[in-house]
This record gives structure tokens, C-alpha cells and sequence, in this order.
């Protein structure tokens, strides 16, 4: 899915009351986060790419089991220097995979979070 060069430290995560919690290492300095939960019937899903730096734009894309479920521009915003993005998925969570991917469309540092329901 990645070139050559993309460069993504492992994982950490857990699981429980809350969902399943993911956090990792972006290509460069920014790190992410990726939650989903099962919510009456559905998959609420959310990624957050901190960079802490305001004002910076990235390319960000979702896609359960394979299917983009949503494809945007976010720009990171105060305090944090960080953005959100969130969708809510129709279907049951069991069986689902999802892919969060970022891209900075100032430096090229990418960010990519996956977790399995």
C-alpha cells in the first residue's frame, strides 16, 4: 500500500469498555491514535494524528475491511496541534478491520493505524 521509505514504528493497544484503543509512531515526529467501538449496531471509529504544530494540513483517508469509508483534508488546530477525524460505520462491528492513513501535505510524513474487531 506504501512505497519505499515509509517508515512506521509498531503499535500499542488495548482493548476494553471503551473499545479498542490503538497508538503509534507517524514517519517522522507527529503520532496517532485510532479508536473504534460498537455502537448500536454500528462502528464508531475515530483517528487523531497530533503533530504539535497548528495550522497544518493533511490528506486523511478511512477504510473498513478494504473500502474507504471516508477521504478528506484536516488541518491541525490549537491547543494541541492536532486533528480529528470521525465517522461513524453502519454495520456490526465483529469481522471489520479498519485502516486509518495521514499524509502532511507540507512535509510528506505519513501516519498509518489499523486495528481488527
Amino acid at each position: 500500500m506504501f512505497g519505499p521509505g515509509l517508515n512506521v514504528a509498531f503499535a500499542s493497544g488495548h482493548k476494553g469498555g471503551r473499545g479498542i484503543i490503538k497508538t503509534g509512531k507517524c514517519s517522522a515526529s507527529s503520532h496517532w491514535k485510532l479508536k473504534a467501538k460498537s455502537d448500536d449496531g454500528r462502528i464508531e471509529t475515530e483517528f487523531e494524528v497530533d503533530e504539535n504544530r497548528v495550522g497544518k494540513r493533511w490528506r486523511v483517508t478511512i477504510a473498513r475491511n478494504g473500502h474507504v469509508v471516508f477521504r478528506g483534508i484536516r488541518t491541525t488546530t490549537a491547543p494541541s496541534g492536532s486533528f480529528e477525524a470521525r465517522r461513524m460505520l453502519a454495520g456490526p462491528a465483529a469481522g471489520s478491520r479498519i485502516v486509518a492513513t495521514a499524509k502532511s501535505l507540507q512535509s510528506g510524513e505519513t501516519c498509518r493505524a489499523a486495528l481488527a474487531l
